[in-house]
């Protein structure tokens, strides 16, 4: 059986779901202090948000005591993947490399991560050249 697949989220769930990527569980309260946007939000308004993404199939949570402690149901990787493809496709004509161009020209980019991004590239030759690579449709 397949499981689906959770909507796309919006850009407030996207920093709910990188808060709780990076901090792991986390309460209304805990979620409501840590949004990195800084914005002023109700207690109710954080408490709908995270409802509203437990029933888009993007959190769960667990009940210990009168509190409710969420986390996601999938890993950054599985959300991202289609959410970047997506953007990818949309802004960029579906082109990868136009799409990394355009954050080299806009971003500061350090050495560190250059020499990363080389080696990602690296990587992903290693894997196109591959015998078993070959035969694979993309």
């Amino acid at each position: 059986m397949k499981i689906p697949t959770p909507k796309e989220p919006s850009r407030l769930e996207m920093q709910v779901l990188a808060l709780l990527w990076e901090r792991g569980p986390a309460t209304v309260r805990e979620v409501q202090d840590a949004l990195p946007d800084g914005k002023a939000r109700a207690y109710t308004t954080v408490l709908t948000v995270l409802q509203v993404m437990e029933k888009k199939g993007l959190l769960t949570h667990v009940s210990q005591g009168n509190t409710h402690v969420y986390r996601p149901t999938t890993t950054r990787r599985q959300t991202l993947g289609p959410v970047l493809k997506n953007l990818v496709r949309q802004l960029f004509g579906g082109s990868p490399a136009t799409a990394m161009q355009h954050l080299l020209a806009e971003s500061e980019v350090s050495p560190e991560e250059l020499a990363r991004l080389k080696q990602l590239i690296a990587e992903q030759e290693a894997k196109s050249a591959s015998p078993r690579a070959k035969g694979k449709k993309s």
